[in-house]
């Protein structure tokens, strides 16, 4: 236990930004906190911070050990709530934000067979496609189709997903297919601003990674619209195949340039850095991470 009491400390004083401010956030004495970290680079043997009188940084070595630390602590932390939510009822208002689109078109069902299984839940919903402050709008959690940024906030990985090129027939015969990403810069393009790389695409060509500046005549931060306009033949959409898998299906949407695609991204359940994690919560993300690990992947 001392050494996690250790690694504590020493997070906290790096997320703090000094050892001040880490002690009154952990209700301990400077001197102990100051005294815990140091122990922790004597028994490592390394310097883990570079201390002034106003302000302490990272070393190299311990931005290393700082990542990995957080990831250890957080998994002890998930397997000791895991144990002890599991006797928990699972009960009250849950208040979940996550993209329209996606919850219009794959999200529903799971949702609804949550409720199902939780009566004792009252799911609030809220389905728009921006992204939420999760603490100061006081949301449980969020779904999303995105990278994490936000070093305050916990992501579990949910799914993974395909984003592909997709057009009609007519946009093709109209305008050409493409052979190669950079033909893209030269057709019309209908860009969804929910999109990470918004006007800039990305790609990969034997394992590089490789980017094509576009532009169109849409640009709409709605999947479902960006669809409808790749449908009327608009142009040509990079997308999650999630959202047009059905219209590929039919035929009314070609995949294109399927040797240039990314590696498989993410959709996550995100949520607060909380010690504690909610019964409610832990239970809602366990449900989205087994439903779309068998039948309901998005892929």
């Amino acid at each position: 236990m001392d050494a996690i009491t250790r690694m504590r400390c020493f997070i906290q004083v790096v997320e703090s930004k000094g050892f001040s401010a880490a002690a009154r956030e952990m209700g301990r004495s400077k001197a102990l906190v100051s005294k815990y970290v140091g122990e922790l680079e004597d028994e490592l043997g390394v310097r883990l911070l570079n201390r002034t009188t106003r302000q302490v940084s990272l070393t190299e070595v311990g931005e290393a050990y700082y990542k990995e630390a957080v990831e250890i602590l957080q998994r002890i932390e998930d397997l000791q709530a895991s144990v002890q939510w599991s006797h928990k009822e699972v009960r009250g208002r849950l208040r979940v934000s996550a993209p329209r689109s996606m919850g219009d078109d794959i999200l529903n069902r799971a949702m609804m067979l949550f409720l199902v299984e939780h009566p004792d839940i009252v799911l609030d919903l809220r389905l728009e496609d921006r992204i939420v402050d999760l603490v100061e709008e006081g949301f449980d959690v969020a779904v999303r189709v995105t990278q994490l940024d936000d070093s305050s906030l916990i992501a579990r990985k949910i799914a993974p997903f395909r984003t592909v090129l997709v057009a009609s027939k007519e946009a093709i015969e109209k305008y050409g297919e493409p052979k190669v990403p950079a033909d893209l810069a030269a057709r019309p393009c209908i860009i969804d601003t929910n999109y990470r790389f918004k006007q800039n695409w990305a790609f990969q060509d034997n394992g590089e990674k490789l980017t094509v500046a576009v532009k169109g005549p849409l640009e709409v931060n709605s999947a479902s619209a960006a669809r409808e306009a790749a449908r009327l033949g608009l142009g040509f959409l990079r997308t999650p195949l999630f959202f047009v898998r059905d219209d590929v299906a039919s035929g009314d949407l070609v995949v294109l340039l399927e040797n240039y695609e990314e590696p498989l991204r993410g959709i996550y359940a995100v949520y607060p850095h909380r010690r504690h994690l909610s019964a409610k919560v832990r239970a809602f993300v366990d449900f989205l991470v087994d439903c779309y690990g068998s039948s309901m992947s998005p892929c």
